[in-house]
């Protein structure tokens, strides 16, 4: 493997990490950032399925301990840890059924740049919206997040299967909208993300299975290791900024790069 191709795998790594987590699309950046340097990975899913394993593996990591009282505590009634795992598992099952019956056709058709473009403006111009008219937080704590509001945000996250359109932005502003603190819902959206991103990982390694290619190892450990460093640094960075900054700052990021896209689509 030749010095560019580990460096353009660097580079996918980095971005994985930066924006998975971030209300600003990871699949809409990647698929952008894949066409303007010519990167192909691997044969078969694998370098995409490992950046994505690096990502998740930050949070894991980040929330280790409370991921260990959820699985200790779920089984006794009446816990927070309970209520936890169960609103977990609500919001986890609309994207697991509508998401296995539409990946398809939405891979086929929307995966373009245009559309990730366009969906960065319109989830930019949800974000400052609803920034300025979410209801006063009435819910400050992840296990505070009753079912009904466990059940939205996961429908919320449905819509994240439009490129462009980010899992933890829909996650994020659902939660907002249903009175839940920013903190919350950037911590939900995180746990929520490990059930999500492991699912559509299996998913993605069963559909591809006969076209599995590990050559490639090179560009491929590069890719996980830097997803999973900068990933760990920004779920940090953004839960203790959070409450502080908002959201509408992301709005403004997507409203501006999916117009420069746009402009780019338009005369290249």
């Amino acid at each position: 493997m030749d010095i560019a191709g580990l460096l353009s795998a660097l580079l996918m790594g980095v971005v994985e990490g930066l924006t998975e987590f971030l209300p600003i699309s990871s699949t809409g950046h990647l698929i952008l950032l894949g066409e303007l340097i010519g990167f192909e990975g691997p044969p078969g899913k694998v370098f995409e399925i490992a950046i994505q394993l690096g990502a998740i593996l930050a949070v894991v990591v980040t929330y280790w301990r409370q991921l260990w009282r959820i699985a200790l505590g779920m089984w006794r009634p009446a816990t927070l840890e309970r209520f936890t795992a169960v609103n977990l598992l609500l919001a986890f099952l609309p994207a697991l059924v509508i998401g296995a019956a539409l990946h398809g056709p939405i891979t086929r058709l929307l995966f373009n740049p245009w559309v990730v473009a366009v969906a960065l403006v319109v989830g930019g111009v949800a974000i400052i919206l609803i920034e300025r008219a979410r209801p006063n937080p009435s819910i400050h704590s992840v296990p505070e997040i009753g079912p009904l509001a466990a059940l939205l945000i996961g429908f919320g996250q449905v819509l994240a299967m439009i490129p462009g359109t980010s899992r933890s932005g829909a996650t994020i502003i659902t939660a907002l909208l249903l009175g839940v603190e920013r903190r919350a819902a950037a911590e939900f959206s995180f746990l929520l993300a490990i059930p999500t991103m492991l699912a559509a990982t299996v998913y993605s390694l069963w559909k591809a299975r006969n076209n599995l290619d590990l050559s490639g190892l090179g560009q491929i450990g590069i890719g996980f290791v830097a997803a999973f460093v900068v990933a760990l640094v920004v779920v940090r960075v953004v839960l203790a900024s959070i409450s502080r900054i908002g959201f509408t700052p992301f709005g403004w990021y997507r409203i501006a790069l999916g117009a420069i896209i746009l402009a780019w689509l338009s005369v290249r």
